[in-house]
């Protein structure tokens, strides 16, 4: 009996997992799609979609749906890492984008936080359209591995609740990040608010701006830097935001 039992379990966790990867399948396109204008030409869509539904499947078979958390945030960053990851194996970076990234870096480290991409350009001499592509290509080449991205990044299940401390410094950098968005360029904040919050794809981001996909994904580029460069300089207690 306990045989029967058991095997009827396996076939009602596969039937579940069949079920998931089944719905969630738009996902993998929808992924792509906020991907899209990063990714170098030449780049073959249906590879990038085959490498995604393989980190779908790999998500519906680690998902554990008695812990604290929704399928498709457990599984968004596992489909758009195996994304990248292919991206990564069939478009190596060119050796003018690695000569642009050591100027890029060496900027980095003697100019003064926040770090604007205005400063980068000045310093290396390129342009702010050639920074905000630079630092595009450059968040691709250091993304870790899907494996490492889902179980290292904090979307495994929470097991049990956080501590009030930790709750409250989220909230903090909530109201930060909040800050630091508002004091963005009124095309940048409405790209980061599009894509961010209203979870469009760039393509539909662009429509709505009535911008081309690159010059949307070079918005996205540049304020997603500078907001990084907000928070750290914020927790640092070096910058106000104005």
């Amino acid at each position: 009996m306990s045989g029967n039992i058991q095997a009827y379990q396996r076939q009602a966790d596969q039937q579940r997992r069949d079920e998931l990867i089944v719905s969630h399948l738009p996902l993998v396109k929808h992924v792509i799609g906020r991907l899209i204008g990063d990714t170098p030409p030449g780049v073959d869509v249906e590879n990038l979609e085959s490498a995604g539904v393989l980190g779908l499947v790999e998500a519906a078979s680690k998902f554990d749906p008695s812990r604290n958390a929704q399928f498709k945030t457990f599984a968004y960053l596992r489909i758009r890492g195996a994304i990248v990851d292919e991206m990564r194996r069939n478009s190596p970076l060119p050796q003018h984008v690695h000569t642009r990234l050591a100027a890029v870096r060496r900027a980095c480290r003697t100019l003064p936080h926040p770090i604007t991409v205005e400063a980068i350009a000045a310093a290396t001499g390129m342009t702010e359209d050639e920074v905000t592509d630079t630092l595009a290509a450059e968040r691709v080449a250091k993304t870790t591995s899907w494996e490492q991205t889902a179980d290292a990044n904090g979307m495994e299940p929470a097991v049990a609740a956080e501590e009030p401390s930790v709750e409250l410094e989220r909230w903090e950098t909530i109201q930060q990040l909040t800050d630091a968005i508002e004091g963005l360029d009124s095309k940048e904040r409405i790209a980061v608010t599009l894509y961010y919050r209203e979870d469009l794809r760039l393509k539909e981001i662009a429509e709505v701006m009535k911008l081309s996909v690159s010059r949307v994904s070079r918005l996205l580029s540049k304020a997603t830097f500078e907001l990084g460069e907000r928070l750290k300089a914020l927790k640092a207690g070096a910058f106000v935001v104005s």
